[in-house]
């Protein structure tokens, strides 16, 4: 049975799944959730995700939700296929490293460059209304001070968990790109931050979804 991804095709939690599923070559069928009539709440959505969020996946009738649980799940169920060491598993400070990359992007990235797209693109986008100047501006000034963090990392090795990259890098993807386009300049003015990211962003599974998800099976 062909693996299905229940998503809204622009959700950046739906297309850093779709990439991870590409990294390791699996074919998907992609279920578009009409979260504009309120699918995503509706009683036979909620059996399937109590939360009333996306995305979900049924891989042969097992079903899991959240998007890290899910792109964890992917890259160990085929560790043996596409790209290798989404997650490394070949000793317990590989695993440990991997992990304390992946605390790094949710705890000192993802919360501020969350507030910045939102206030800067979906705020006015969806609600007519205006950023939030202050919010922006402390937003960002934090976010910078972590990326002065990751810039020093980054300036002894590739990748967040090593010179190799994993889902800890790959996790940066939605919202990096997104800062772009919400008309920030953060990520390029680190030189070893822009290295990476132009690096992790040039992947071919994130070019065929940057722009929104569909089925490849």
């Amino acid at each position: 049975m062909t693996l299905k991804l229940y998503g809204y095709p622009a959700s950046s939690s739906a297309r850093i799944v779709a990439m991870t599923l590409v990294e390791k070559k699996v074919p998907f069928e992609f279920v578009t959730v009409a979260m504009e009539v309120g699918e995503h709440k509706s009683p036979a959505f909620l059996e399937k995700q109590p939360f009333g969020q996306i995305p979900i996946i049924d891989d042969d009738g097992f079903i899991l939700y959240e998007s890290r649980a899910i792109c964890r799940y992917i890259a160990l169920k085929y560790a043996d296929q596409g790209t290798r060491k989404l997650i490394p598993t070949d000793s317990l400070q590989e695993i440990a490293l991997f992990e304390q990359a992946a605390s790094i992007e949710q705890n000192n990235f993802n919360e501020y460059a969350r507030t910045i797209v939102y206030e800067l693109v979906a705020k006015p986008k969806y609600t007519n209304e205006e950023p939030d100047k202050a919010v922006v501006d402390k937003s960002i000034a934090t976010l910078s001070s972590k990326l002065d963090v990751y810039d020093v990392i980054l300036g002894k090795q590739k990748y967040l968990a090593g010179n190799e990259i994993t889902l800890a890098d790959l996790f940066h993807l939605p919202l990096g790109t997104m800062l772009a386009t919400a008309g920030t300049d953060v990520l390029d003015s680190k030189p070893n931050v822009a290295r990476w990211f132009k690096d992790i962003s040039s992947r071919e599974s994130w070019i065929a979804y940057k722009d929104g998800v569909q089925s490849t099976a």
